[in-house]
């Protein structure tokens, strides 16, 4: 748990999950929010990258005939795992980095 607030005046790892919570939504509000804590805007942005490529993905498959449907179902079920995964993780105040999307989040959040 983290002893933090943010400038939300919810703790840390609470405002964390709720840029999970809702899929891309909750990233951006968090993100419009949060003033201060670099936990919450990683989160934020880690969020909105995440869920909006996940939503390309699954856009861009629907228009590729017969693999199409596959690739939809795998980027789905990889959506769900990575959404419990990263709302667990920001529940326990931990920094946890989805490949090339985290890195992306962070350099992104340095500049803000």
């Amino acid at each position: 748990m983290s002893p933090f607030r943010s400038s939300t005046g919810i703790p840390e790892n609470l405002a964390g999950f709720l840029c999970y919570f809702i899929p891309l939504v909750g990233g951006a509000v968090m993100l419009a929010l949060e003033k201060r804590s670099r936990y919450v805007m990683f989160h934020a942005l880690q969020s909105i990258m995440l869920f909006g490529s996940l939503i390309v993905g699954c856009t861009a498959a629907g228009f590729v005939p017969l693999i199409g449907a596959f690739a939809i179902l795998i980027l789905q079920l990889t959506g769900v795992v990575l959404w419990i995964v990263l709302m667990l993780a920001s529940l326990q105040g931990r920094f946890y980095k989805v490949p090339y999307i985290g890195d992306f989040a962070e350099d992104q959040m340095r500049k803000l």
